[in-house]
Formats: structure tokens, C-alpha cells, sequence
């Protein structure tokens, strides 16, 4: 025979159990640790991710290091700077804690966000601008990167050749600063520039068959973006005969399809950067502008100029073929 009391606490237990598994499963006794989800955007400079997959790798490193929901926004025109900062805002808009900016047109751009009223930090893959919150910078030097471009087209041919400069436009991307690097170069050193902006969608062919003419001279093709260089690089890889009257094809740029035609001959040498860096310390940097507001901050990354024969360098590899 159990006693009273004996009764009561077979009574009272099964309420103090039901109880404790009440309040433990509200988070009243065992608080769970939440992890802190960052939401930031990044509104890339062309209509398409196709020349970003290494910056995208980096990003995506440090988006599950940093606990980062990443979106990656394309523009619906191409170079329309003004639809990329309408992006800008509706990211903002939409709870982005931070954006990750690659201008169409750093000067346009620089000279509208200047009078942008931003509610969140910003990271600028470029130089940075003004608005006090870019708090990030986070680019190779331009110019200096175009005075390797033009030292090495200096160094590999004979002076008095003409190099013949093919690109988006001045205001494209930092092709102004590459440009004035490479041009100071070359014409220091002998050589005749002549610039070819894409005005139309032939314009590059067009220029490279007026080459097969007789009496034309053979030249020196130096693309300053990676779209014209991509574009040059298939025109070239296209018909045996222009690879005949093209004395080398340089470039600025490190996509799988430009890696593939250095490594085929196609291009001769190329000036790259660490892109898979670009993207990783973008993200970083956003992050730590949501923490805490930290200096305004350049970050300069280097470039190289590589050749074929350099692809297969422990050093390059890393750089050019990142591993997700």
C-alpha cells in the first residue's frame, strides 16, 4: 500500500515532467543559439554572369563563412548606369543589410551616387567614390595594369608596329585608366596606337577584315576589356587567315574561355587578376560595414601579366582556377 504521500508525488511528477517539457521546447530554459543570416546584393555591370565565375566562387566562399544569403543581380540593359543604381535602391528596399556594387561607368556612377541617400553600406568592385557609405574599394590598379599590358606588347614585338586598341568605350568599366597605362607605354617605346571603340556590332570584324586586303600591314591587337578580348579572341580563332595578318592578340581579363585561348594559341599574352579575391573580400567587407562602420578603405589587388607557358604554375593556378 503506497502512503499519502507516496500518492501525491506520482501525482505531482507527471506535471512537473509535463512542465519541463513545456518550457523546454519554447526555448524558456535552453535557449537555442540563432545563427544571424547577413542578406547582401550584388549588382554586376553587364546582363549576365558570364565573365564573373570567379568572382562568384569568392563570393559564395564567403557568403557560408559569414552566414551571407547572397543575391547576385544582373541588369535587364546593357551599360544603363542608371537602371544598375535603381537596382542599387530596390535592393535596399528590399532588405539587403549591405550591396555590393560592379559600376557600368565608375565616373557616371561616382557623380550620381554623390547625391544617392543610401540606407545600408555599400562595397564598391572599383575605386572608391565618395558616397559616405561606400565603406569598401576592392580593385586592382587600373592603370598600372595597362602599363604591364603595354610593357609586355612592348617587350614580345619589333617597334613601329601598329597596336590597334579595341574595347567597349573610354567610360566602360575602368578601360580609361588601362588605356592611358598601356598607350603611355607603347608610344614611349615606338609604336603607333589607334583605338577602336564598339560603335556596332561588327565593329571589330569588320576592322580585322580590312586586314586580308592587299598592300594592308600586319598588326598588334590589344583588347582592354574582357568582352572585346572574348569577341576578338572568337573573330581571330575563327578563320586561319586572320591569325595570318594579327601579329599577336593581348588582353586584360582571366575567364575559362580566355584561359582556353591563351592555352591554344589564340591569345599571346594576358593581364590578370585575382577575381576569386575580389569576390571573397567583397562579401567580407560588406559584413564587417554591418558590424561596425570601419574607415573608408582601397583595397589594391595585384595583377600579373601571364603567357601561355605560365598557366601551368602552382602560383597562377590558384589564381586562375580557384576550386569552388
Amino acid at each position: 500500500m503506497m502512503t499519502k504521500q507516496e500518492k501525491i508525488l506520482w501525482v505531482i511528477l507527471p506535471v512537473v515532467l509535463v512542465i519541463l517539457f513545456l518550457l523546454s521546447s519554447t526555448d524558456l530554459i535552453i535557449k537555442e543559439k540563432k545563427t544571424v543570416i547577413y542578406p547582401i546584393s550584388i549588382i554586376i555591370s553587364d546582363t549576365s554572369d558570364d565573365y564573373f565565375a570567379n568572382f562568384r566562387k569568392g563570393a559564395d566562399k564567403a557568403a557560408d563563412e559569414y552566414n551571407v544569403d547572397v543575391s547576385f543581380i544582373t541588369l535587364y540593359e546593357k551599360g544603363d548606369q542608371d537602371q544598375q543604381l535603381e537596382l542599387v535602391k530596390r535592393e535596399i528596399n528590399d532588405g539587403a543589410l549591405a550591396v555590393v556594387l560592379v559600376p557600368v561607368k565608375p565616373e557616371e556612377c561616382a557623380k550620381k551616387m554623390d547625391d544617392m541617400v543610401l540606407n545600408c553600406p555599400a562595397v564598391i568592385v572599383g575605386n572608391l567614390i565618395p558616397n559616405e557609405k561606400v565603406k569598401s574599394g576592392i580593385a586592382p590598379d587600373f592603370e598600372e595594369e595597362g602599363r604591364k599590358l603595354g610593357q609586355a606588347i612592348a617587350r614580345e614585338n619589333s617597334p613601329g608596329k601598329p597596336v590597334w586598341i579595341f574595347m567597349e568605350g573610354l567610360d566602360y568599366g575602368y578601360n580609361r585608366d588601362i588605356y592611358a597605362g598601356a598607350e603611355s607605354e607603347l608610344k614611349n617605346a615606338g609604336f603607333t596606337v589607334k583605338i577602336y571603340k564598339k560603335t556596332m556590332e561588327e565593329t571589330f570584324r569588320k576592322a580585322i577584315e580590312g586586314l586580308v586586303y592587299p598592300g594592308s600591314e600586319k598588326v598588334i591587337i590589344a583588347a582592354i576589356d574582357t568582352k572585346s578580348l572574348d569577341e576578338t579572341a572568337e573573330i581571330i580563332a575563327g578563320s586561319p587567315v586572320y591569325g595570318s595578318y594579327v601579329d599577336g592578340l593581348y588582353g586584360v581579363g582571366s575567364t575559362t574561355r580566355l584561359l582556353t585561348d591563351l592555352d591554344n594559341g589564340v591569345i599571346k599574352g594576358l593581364v590578370v587578376s585575382d577575381q576569386f579575391d575580389a569576390g571573397y573580400r567583397s562579401i567580407e567587407k560588406a559584413v564587417e560595414s554591418v558590424h561596425r562602420g570601419f574607415q573608408k578603405e582601397q583595397i589594391v589587388l595585384d595583377s600579373y601579366y601571364i603567357r601561355r607557358e605560365d598557366l601551368r604554375e602552382s602560383k597562377f593556378e590558384k589564381i586562375l582556377y580557384p576550386i569552388d
